[in-house]
């Protein structure tokens, strides 16, 4: 039997990149899943890619920092498969730029997405979870959360995720929830192609450079992300809470 059996994940911002990844490993091992991203035909290809490898899914559109939408999505997801076990909380943008340059909306976007976003979704995920005495959240994080050149919105943010990730592990805990976060290096993704536009180098070589610094000598890969959010989903990681996992190759 596939680990995830019978359980039902929702996944944010997982149109692409490392929700996509996650959204797809967690279907390969047994969960239905509630693909969520910004507009619904965002969610479309990995919705199929679920379908064509046999699991079920539903794209759902859903703006995370809106907290009448996200009651919405969740419910629907609850409501079609009767139950939720798992609530990943990967949506994310950048609004990068030093702080002279960095306008309020660049900083409101980013926190409203990334930690409102997890607030609004774990709030009306916990419902489910709490009455049924079962469930796992993972928060995902950066490696930015120790602080980076140009991203002070979303440093900072990453940073918020970590102590809200140990305050619901603290709050959540007595009802069999387990609260995780996982802090990705340097993953290939959209976002990463986008910070080598802004400091103006090419991606490919952008690659190269971080691989150089790296332990492991290579970057990582959505999957990399997605394969740790699926052992701290299962029950092999039933004991686990309140953690934050930095994914990034040996890095420092």
């Amino acid at each position: 039997m596939s680990r995830l059996q019978d359980k039902v994940a929702i996944v944010t911002g997982a149109g692409r990149g490392i929700g996509a990844a996650t959204a797809l490993r967690l279907a390969k091992d047994g969960a239905k899943v509630g693909v969520f991203d910004l507009k619904e035909e965002w969610c479309r290809e990995t919705v199929q890619a679920i379908e064509a490898a046999g699991g079920q899914a539903v794209g759902i559109g859903c703006d995370v920092a809106d907290a009448e939408q996200v009651e919405q999505a969740v419910a629907q997801v609850a409501d079609r498969f009767g139950r939720l076990d798992i609530l990943v909380n990967n949506a994310g943008v950048l609004r990068d730029n030093l702080l002279f340059k960095m306008t309020e909306d660049d900083w409101d976007t980013v926190m409203n997405v990334h930690l409102k976003g997890s607030f609004l979704c774990s709030r009306a995920a916990q419902r489910y979870m709490v009455q049924q005495r079962y469930g796992k959240i993972v928060n995902t994080s950066s490696t930015s959360a120790l602080g980076n050149r140009g991203q002070a919105n979303y440093s900072a943010a990453k940073a918020g995720l970590q102590g809200f990730t140990k305050t619901l592990a603290i709050e959540l805990g007595p009802f069999n929830i387990n609260v995780n976060a996982v802090a990705p290096g340097f993953i290939v993704t959209d976002m990463t192609k986008q910070t080598a536009e802004r400091i103006g180098v090419d991606f490919e070589e952008n690659q190269q450079r971080a691989a150089e610094r790296i332990p492991l000598r290579r970057v990582g890969q959505p999957e990399d992300i997605a394969n740790v959010v699926a052992f701290l989903v299962s029950d092999d990681a039933s004991y686990v809470s309140g953690q934050v996992i930095y994914v990034n190759g040996g890095s420092r």
